[in-house]
């Protein structure tokens, strides 16, 4: 590098900062910030979410993205949350890549849901350029679009942390799975996974909301086809125990899900039905005193929040109440 730079007469402190500076930005995992506007006048905080949903409208998809336009306008949504998956089957090949509006922006065009998106990876996303869904760029093609590795939204006394579950899953890394993963600027895992967690704990601790809610594509607990997401029971649920967290949401099983509290005060949410669904493989021996609620079809969920409680709504694919429950604020007692 010192031949080169005298070559070129190229000052080489700048340069070696500036490598550095661009190694740390790959393998870290800082979480990125955003202020999200609460729109009701009674200061509450509504959201629905989807996953696993990008397939061009097929599978139920436009008929799930009506139903939620739907069920959107009459409670009023701030955002909506999209646990991942969000195209298939390969992410997108590029920001160009038309995918993009045939699976997004011309399938959620209800008026209600023209509002900030909030959406982490999945495993799917990663088989592509998963560096296309976090380019600002989607946000110039769709003003709607946030896509981060990991990151949070403040919105007033919520705050939601937004988790990158697949660089945890080993088997991903291992070959034993016929999946092709495109790790681009993930070239050291155990760095990022570090970096991943000491920055959600971090998050976590610092925040002084009256709701504090984990996002990631991986289930944590689910008695689907998937199932437990052992990685993150072992680094990402004693996060959640150690901080009262009362709700994780996740996506990955193609299905929707509530599995209560397990020897610790967090609800576990799946909500993964925007499009393909019907599996029909479940183990209720699982978790069966702590199911609550299982549906294998397609669907969504909705997020009521007040300074005091919070609802939670299932809904099928035309916008009909699956299940409902409420949550009273650090309590952790649901009902």
């Amino acid at each position: 590098m010192a031949n080169i730079c005298r070559n070129y007469n190229i000052p080489l402190l700048p340069l070696l900062i500036a490598c550095l500076y661009l190694s740390k930005a790959i393998v870290t995992a800082e979480l990125v910030q955003i202020s999200q506007p609460i729109a009701a006048n009674d200061g509450s905080v509504n959201f629905l979410v989807v996953g696993d949903w990008g397939r061009k409208g097929a599978f139920n998809q436009s008929a799930v993205a009506h139903a939620m336009g739907e069920i959107g306008g009459k409670l009023k949504i701030d955002f909506v949350v999209s646990t991942g998956d969000n195209f298939y089957t390969d992410g997108l090949s590029g920001v160009n890549d038309p995918a993009f509006a045939q699976s997004f922006s011309r399938i959620y065009t209800a008026k209600s849901l023209q509002i900030p998106w909030y959406s982490v990876l999945g495993n799917h996303d990663y088989h592509g350029d998963s560096e296309a869904q976090l380019s600002p760029l989607l946000k110039k093609r769709d003003r709607r679009w946030n896509c981060h590795r990991s990151f949070d939204v403040r919105a007033g006394f919520v705050h939601i942390f937004f988790l990158d579950t697949t660089p945890f899953v080993n088997k991903y890394f291992t070959n034993s799975t016929d999946e092709k993963f495109n790790w681009k600027n993930i070239p050291n895992r155990d760095i990022y996974l570090s970096n991943v967690v000491k920055d959600l704990k971090t998050s976590i601790k610092s925040s002084n909301a009256t709701w504090k809610i984990v996002v990631g594509h991986h289930p944590i607990r689910s008695i689907a086809f998937h199932g437990d997401t052992t990685e993150l029971l072992h680094q990402i649920l004693p996060i959640l125990q150690a901080n009262k967290i009362p709700m994780y949401i996740n996506g990955h099983d193609h299905c929707l899900q509530h599995i209560s509290n397990i020897g610790t005060p967090v609800e576990f949410l799946t909500s993964g039905g925007g499009s393909m669904a019907w599996r029909n493989q479940t183990n209720y021996q699982r978790y069966k005193k702590n199911t609550k609620f299982y549906y294998d079809g397609q669907g969504f969920v909705s997020v009521q929040l007040t300074k005091s409680e919070a609802n939670v709504v299932f809904y099928d694919v035309h916008g009909k109440t699956l299940h409902s429950f409420n949550l009273k604020a650090n309590t952790g007692n649901a009902y």
